[in-house]
């Protein structure tokens, strides 16, 4: 295996439990039960959208328990721009979709840090268009 596709030795390491302390202060939640329902649900809906190479690749650097809830979801017919990608997960969850977008952005922060550059610009390679901005990237747009 080559040094390229490993995760970064800290992400190795991370537990579950520390995946969900890392989203609780990154997102402010007042509790590791609300951080873990965000975890869980930003999880699923990436699931429903992320298929091949890159979903098999960011599962092997998640925590056994996150890899689970990504890879347990089947991907969706129809895949979703980033703002459909909210307002579905909004729907889903009953939140706000400035509520879905905060939990998305602060998840992805988290994922993106396991997952490593090199992965999260494959993984924005196969999903539509709006998904940089979630991952706290600039979403570049060829010139006309």
């Amino acid at each position: 295996m080559s040094s390229q596709s490993r995760a970064p030795r800290s992400a190795q390491a991370m537990t579950f439990d520390e995946m969900v302390e890392r989203v609780r202060y990154e997102g402010a939640y007042p509790t590791g039960e609300r951080a873990e329902a965000a975890l869980s649900a930003v999880l699923a809906a990436l699931g429903r959208q992320l298929t091949g190479d890159e979903r098999v690749a960011l599962a092997a650097r998640l925590p056994v328990e996150a890899a689970l809830t990504l890879t347990t979801q089947i991907p969706g017919a129809e895949p979703l721009t980033g703002y459909g990608f909210v307002s579905d997960l909004a729907s889903r969850t009953g939140a706000t979709p400035a509520t879905a977008r905060w939990d998305t952005g602060t998840v992805f922060a988290v994922v993106a840090r396991l997952a490593g550059d090199e992965l999260v610009t494959r993984i924005l390679g196969r999903l539509p268009n709006g998904y940089a901005l979630l991952f706290g990237r600039a979403q570049l747009t060829p010139a006309a």
